[in-house]
């Protein structure tokens, strides 16, 4: 009997250790597929003409947008003029209550470029990606907006689309034409942010 224990435990730490392991390799290589459909569908666009854009928020810089932004906006801009949005929902609220929304600096930049105030909202609250795209569903909702365009740099849309999809938005996915991701030394620790938060989004939507 005394023999027993030991053998006993020796078998439970062995089958732990297996456990442990084979959820260490399929995190591994949920992670490896991860980052590579995230880079891949980053280069998709999947153009569509829909009721508005929703453009995902990004730091500002006092009263202007900043690069990453501003290419965010310029690309919200370009489906508007060329008819393939008919409204453009700006999200993003702020850390600090004496500087401007991210939304409404996304806001005044695109009436300066000629956008109708009028086919303008803002979510002014959000700080996350999550926040974003549920609060621009409620915007969205108020006005009768039924379908969308999600606007954000390229290796940012396979998680913005699972977002949206989740939260019940008919969406497609735009992804800035130009970025000031460009070089491996900023595309790469992006890419690895983002498929950390895609994998854990992933595994939690049935906790939702």
């Amino acid at each position: 009997m005394s023999e027993s224990k030991p053998n006993q435990r020796r078998l439970y730490t062995r089958l732990t250790v297996r456990v442990v392991l084979t959820l260490m390799i399929a995190y591994v290589a949920l992670f490896a597929f991860s980052a590579y459909t995230i880079w891949t569908f980053g280069q998709k666009n999947e153009v569509a003409t829909t009721d508005a854009a929703i453009v995902l928020g990004a730091a500002t810089e006092q009263d202007q947008p900043s690069p990453v932004f501003r290419e965010r906006i310029r690309h919200a801009i370009w489906l508007y003029e060329q008819g393939l949005v008919s409204k453009i929902i700006f999200t993003g609220g702020t850390d600090d209550p004496s500087q401007p929304t991210e939304a409404a600096v996304a806001r005044q930049y695109a009436i300066s470029q000629g956008v109708k105030a009028d086919d303008i909202f803002t979510d002014t609250t959000s700080r996350w990606t999550t926040e974003n795209i549920q609060h621009a569903a409620q915007i969205a909702e108020q006005h009768h907006l039924k379908t969308f365009t999600i606007v954000s740099d390229p290796l940012h849309m396979k998680r913005a689309k699972l977002i949206a999809e989740t939260e019940g938005l008919k969406a497609y996915s735009s992804p800035t034409t130009t970025s000031v991701y460009t070089s491996l030394s900023t595309q790469i620790p992006f890419l690895l942010r983002e498929t950390c938060l895609y994998t854990v989004y992933l595994v939690t939507i049935p906790f939702r």
